[in-house]
This record gives C-alpha cells, structure tokens and sequence, in this order.
C-alpha cells in the first residue's frame, strides 16, 4: 500500500500508536519513519487534531486504521489531508476477539457477512443493558462489533489484568487487545505523549464476541463480568453499563 503510493526514504508517515507493530513495520520497510498519533477514546481511531499536531513539512501521509468494526471519524482527517496535501490512507484491524476463529457457523451452517453483523448487533445490545462494572463501547454509526471491547478503569493495568485472569477462571474467555503501544516498543521508542492510547492500553478488555454465540453462552459472559464489577462513575463519551 505505502509503496504504490509513491511512499519512501525521507518521507513520515502518521499512524496509530494503538495497534500491532506491522503497520509501522512498513512504514520503515519502505524506508519512511513512522510518526505516532493519539487516538480518540471513543472510536480507538486516530483523533484529527493530536495527528496535525504532529505533521511537520516531511509528512506525506496520514494512515487511519478503523477499529473493532467501528468506522474512523473520516471528515476532519480528509480536511486535514487537503489542509496539508496529505494522503489519508486507510485500513482495517485485526479481529481481536477472544473467539476469532474464522467463518462462523449455527447449526453447521456458514453464515454469510450481513447475518453475523445482525447478530453481533443483537449480542452488544444485550451486553449494553446487562452489564455493569465495566465500560460498555459507545455506539457508532455502522459499528459491526467484529470485537465488543471493554473498559476496566482503576489505578492501571493490574485492574483490567486481575479482572481478565478472574473472567477466564470462571470460564470466560478474553482478550487484552493492546498490551503495549507500538511508541513504547524496542525499536519504535518515541518521547512522544499519548495519553488516550495509554490509558486504553491499560483499560481496554475485548469480550466474546462470535455471532454463533448462543444465548447462553452470552448470559454466561454477563454473569461473570457482573460477578466481578461493582459501580464505576461515568464519564464524557462512554456509557455505564446497566445493572440488571
């Protein structure tokens, strides 16, 4: 993708810091240098304004990675990208759900895209108004919820750890879908400041999520998770999840 787009040596690149290393593993392997962005605490997509604040005169492009099946806020990046005569590439995650394992299936059959968007759609409505103690995703327009992440807030990583290892003794599998930010990683180690993309980092817990999931199974989850939260306050942007 970079090299088709005319993408080299002494050109940057901003990416997310929220994601697997390969994105700015590419950016190198075409001899640009990755330049790491903060991402908005809602969506997990890069936030437009921390990305101009780190566009400098050898910035050529701009590489929006949309998350967890919901969409990048797209308009003020492409604002920007014309503000700046940037490229504003983009590309889709890997599932990160703890149950990813290829084609879903019901009663042995396959079922096709839009039917698992359907009831991946009805498992996060329940999830939404059944959970509590954590921090249900807010909605977003087209989310398809190909992983239904969670925030476990307390004072850092050990809580959403401590509630993850809880989880899976209790039979509930789970995912921490970002351990380490990639500005944090060897070779990758910028004195940079993202704040959200830490604080997500240490928060964020992906939930089963499978459309073939059967009621349940989703009971299953909701219990536990519950058996483990008590009452968090709530903030701008996310939604409390509801007790029973």
């Amino acid at each position: 993708m970079l090299r088709a787009a005319g993408i080299g040596p002494g050109d940057e690149v901003v990416v997310p810091s929220f994601g697997d290393i390969g994105l700015a593993g590419e950016v190198v392997a075409v001899g640009a240098a990755p330049v790491f962005a903060d991402i908005d605490p809602s969506s997990y997509c890069l936030d437009a304004d921390s990305v101009a604040a780190m566009v400098s005169s050898r910035t050529v492009a701009v590489v929006v990675v949309h998350r967890f099946g919901r969409s990048a806020d797209l308009g003020p990046l492409r604002q920007l990208g014309r503000r700046h005569g940037l490229l504003v590439l983009e590309e889709d995650d890997e599932d990160t759900s703890p149950d990813a394992s290829g084609a879903d299936r019901v009663d042995g059959q396959e079922l096709d895209e839009l039917e698992q968007v359907r009831l991946r759609r009805a498992h996060a409505v329940y999830f939404d108004s059944r959970l509590r103690g954590v921090r249900t995703p807010p909605h977003g327009d087209g989310h398809t919820y190909r992983s239904y992440v969670v925030r476990v807030p307390g004072n850092g990583r050990p809580d959403r750890d401590a509630f993850a290892r809880a989880l899976r003794a209790r039979g509930v599998e789970c995912a921490v879908p970002v351990r380490t930010p990639v500005h944090r990683m060897p070779g990758f180690r910028r004195g940079v400041l993202l704040p959200e993309t830490e604080r997500a980092a240490a928060e964020t817990l992906a939930l089963p999520m499978a459309a073939s999931l059967t009621r349940r199974q989703v009971r299953r989850v909701v219990a536990a998770c519950n058996a483990l939260g008590g009452p968090l306050r709530a903030e701008p942007g996310f939604r409390m999840a509801a007790a029973f």
